[in-house]
């Protein structure tokens, strides 16, 4: 570990599966920029690890399906005891009740354990910086929920109302004019499908690197936080169909 970077990010690892949570440390363990503070075989091993730590994890990697108690339930008493660990869901289960129930019990994640390492650690990176992290099927599923019918979409700053033009045009003429180029709609567009930098550099043949710059400019013109508002505003906006062609 090196003297002079940023401190690494703390990370505790629960997962009732001792291969998995072996195989996490190791992996864990090889990055400089992570230390694994601990691990536990379920919730309440968890709870008893934390209120023995000091100082504490900044991140949690939760399984789902544990004995004794679930990560959502253990997620729901950390966020209660333990507000400053931030709690990613790490599990083989794209369940509905397990991505919601997380995400509603205070977690800032949800990854899939088919996760590749470098993604799973920019992700408890961006965790510990307070930001949410969604794998591919989990933001599927919430840009699924946010296009239902009728349905309640989960709450999310609004995007910033664009500035009255000389004429306003009639409320029944579709959705406001967005204030991303052509290029930026097109990776918000991925983004709102689930799509990771990779996959969106792939699609559109550019780099990663320029993936992310358009991202980055996007958050900064619709006043968002990360990808999962992102997700969310994508869908809201209707920016989700075929391109619009200029007139």
């Amino acid at each position: 570990m090196s003297g002079g970077g940023p401190r690494p990010v703390r990370v505790l690892i629960v997962d009732d599966q001792v291969l998995m949570r072996q195989g996490l440390r190791k992996l864990l363990e090889i990055e400089e920029s992570v230390e694994v503070v601990g691990d536990a075989a379920d919730g309440v091993a968890a709870l008893d690890l934390l209120s023995r730590t000091d100082p504490g994890p900044d991140v949690a990697l939760v399984d789902a399906r544990m004995p004794r108690m679930d990560g959502v339930e253990l997620i729901a008493r950390m966020a209660a005891e333990h507000p400053r660990v931030a709690a990613v869901v790490l599990t083989t289960f794209d369940d509905d009740d397990y991505i919601f129930g997380g995400l509603r019990a205070g977690a800032k994640g949800y990854l899939l354990k088919d996760t590749p390492p470098e993604e799973l650690v920019a992700a408890l990176h961006r965790a510990a910086r307070g930001e949410t992290v969604l794998g591919d099927a989990a933001a599927a599923r919430l840009v699924e929920l946010v296009r239902a019918p009728g349905s309640a979409p989960p709450p999310s700053p609004a995007a910033p109302e664009p500035a009255p033009g000389p004429e306003p045009a009639p409320a029944a003429s579709g959705p406001p004019a967005s204030p991303l180029s052509e290029r930026e709609a097109e990776v918000a567009r991925l983004v709102g499908e689930g799509a990771t930098n990779r996959q969106i550099a792939r699609r559109l043949f550019i780099t990663e690197g320029t993936a992310k710059n358009h991202i980055s400019s996007i958050l900064r013109k619709l006043g968002l936080r990360d990808r999962t508002q992102l997700a969310v505003w994508v869908g809201r906006s209707g920016l989700s169909g075929p391109p619009d062609r200029p007139s």
